[in-house]
């Protein structure tokens, strides 16, 4: 048997920091501004970090036999943390901003304090899915410069495959580095069309190489020969044989020259011949869509599925005949067994967070949408339907004659109210401020809006009628927080002669 004393071990060690007696280290910290020096112990910190003990051997000693690091990288405060951590082996992230956590762990990376690192990496993704989701070029341009957070690099591909746009439409889509671009090319179950990868892949080669014209008819052999090595690590995982043969002739052969001769000729022969074998490597083709199982479908915690939950937790499926047959245009309510469209799920507020960036960042692109939001205090149902595309990186109007705002009978409100665009050039607006404003219908006439970054917790969302819409959709027109919201994706189910009622 043995007594193990950790907790006193940890003090005594904590107060051995804060021991100016018999130092020999010193290390600097932060920018010249902020500048701030620590003292430590030289066997404290070999012990405790391979890195210490690399710069130990090689750090400026002066008179005294102090040897002096400099870090201008670290902040005093993710410093100060970092030390109690060395000497007394314990950090405490309570009161902690996500931001700094996350920013934590990359320093604890960078000094090689591996348990510290993968410790805050497994809480992140455990606890913090939400912020991590609505930081993704952060988090991006943090994991994939080496191979030391597998769980983070994961849990975005894990997003990426499911919202392919959030990467490829996003304006630093170029900037991606080579390792991140990588490990999303080798996804099966990247849910883009093949020659849209294709497309994206040559986009960003000719952005790794400013003098190339945008113009391929313009380019010379050399020009070829330099996109071919900037992409020599992508190109192979490129599904060629299951691109349609008159898009290869389209997209594919005027970049011919940088695969390699064998590989176009097998492509070109697949194309005519399908059954015929060919010398190539034939990858996979990806899995585009799962008819059986929600989009929504991740390994990551937070993102997956509850296969036996309603498709929705604040409307039914009456509430979808109505919603349909308003999209129709319909004088009466298709029946329940007829209902021409199928309502996917994109976004939950109260599994995906109610940041106004994650409506932005989770329905950019999607066309044919519907949000449906239930009021705090009074439960009202209130929403709105656009038949184009939400676009987080424009801030304009969008204008549609199809486009309507509701609000939904729910045992509470005795009847629906439909209230159509009557002023299309109002119809709804793409704001860039998505810290603050989500889906925008009309001038306030249905808007969700946070000052405080979350729709439930000030009441800063509007059913506000103006000149936009037909008519109010509630009967007040004070401003709410929200209990929960969700958007549909609206798609059309192969159904005929479809009855109503």
């Amino acid at each position: 048997m043995s007594f193990k004393f950790f907790d006193k071990l940890s003090q005594d060690f904590s107060e051995l920091l804060n021991d100016k007696k018999e130092y020999n280290v010193v290390i600097e910290v932060d920018k010249e501004e902020n500048k701030k020096s620590f003292t430590a112990h030289s066997v404290v910190l070999r012990y405790r970090s391979s890195y210490f003990d690399k710069e130990l051997e090689t750090a400026a000693t002066n008179k005294n036999y102090i040897k002096t690091i400099i870090k201008p990288n670290i902040s005093v405060q993710i410093f100060e943390i970092i030390l109690k951590y060395i000497y007394g082996g314990i950090v405490n992230i309570e009161d902690m901003g996500t931001k700094i956590i996350y920013e934590l762990m990359i320093i604890a990376n960078e000094l090689e304090l591996k348990e510290l690192s993968r410790k805050l990496e497994n809480y992140l993704i455990e606890s913090k899915a939400s912020w991590l989701r609505n930081h993704l070029s952060l988090v991006r341009h943090s994991i994939f410069d080496g191979n030391e957070f597998e769980g983070l690099e994961k849990f975005y591909n894990d997003i990426i495959v499911i919202y392919p746009s959030l990467i490829f439409e996003s304006k630093d889509f170029t900037s991606l580095q080579e390792t991140a671009l990588i490990s999303i090319l080798k996804r099966d179950d990247l849910k883009v069309e093949e020659i849209k990868i294709w497309d994206h892949v040559i986009k960003w080669g000719i952005a790794q190489n400013p003098t190339l014209s945008a113009d391929s008819k313009e380019w010379s052999n050399e020009n070829f020969e330099t996109l071919k090595i900037t992409l020599q690590q992508c190109l192979p995982l490129i599904r060629y044989f299951h691109i349609p043969g008159e898009v290869i002739w389209e997209k594919v052969k005027p970049y011919k020259k940088i695969l390699e001769e064998e590989l176009w000729d097998d492509i070109i022969q697949h194309s005519i011949s399908p059954n015929k074998s060919v010398t190539s490597i034939i990858l996979p083709a990806r899995i585009i869509s799962n008819p059986e199982l929600p989009s929504e479908i991740t390994s990551t915690p937070e993102l997956l599925p509850r296969l036996n939950e309603s498709f929705s937790s604040i409307i039914d499926k009456e509430h979808v005949a109505e919603l349909s047959s308003w999209i129709d245009r319909k004088s009466t309510i298709y029946s329940l067994t007829n209902i021409p469209y199928e309502f996917q799920l994109i976004l939950r507020g109260s599994r995906d967070d109610f940041h106004p960036k994650t409506f932005w960042n989770m329905c950019h692109g999607h066309a044919g949408t519907i949000v449906v939001a239930k009021v705090a205090e009074t439960n009202e149902i209130v929403g709105g339907y656009n038949p184009l595309a939400w676009d987080n990186l424009k801030n304009d109007w969008m204008e549609t004659n199809d486009s309507f705002i509701f609000s939904l009978k729910n045992g509470i409100i005795q009847n629906s109210i439909l209230s159509r665009i009557i002023n299309n050039s109002g119809a709804l607006f793409n704001n860039s401020d998505q810290n603050i404003y989500g889906p925008e219908f009309g001038c306030c006439e249905f808007m969700m809006k946070s000052d405080v970054s979350d729709f439930t917790q000030d009441e800063q969302c509007w059913c506000n009628n103006t000149a936009y819409y037909e008519k109010p959709i509630r009967t007040t027109n004070k401003a709410f927080s929200i209990l929960d919201y969700e958007v549909f994706k609206i798609i059309k189910k192969q159904i005929q002669n479809c009855a109503i009622r």
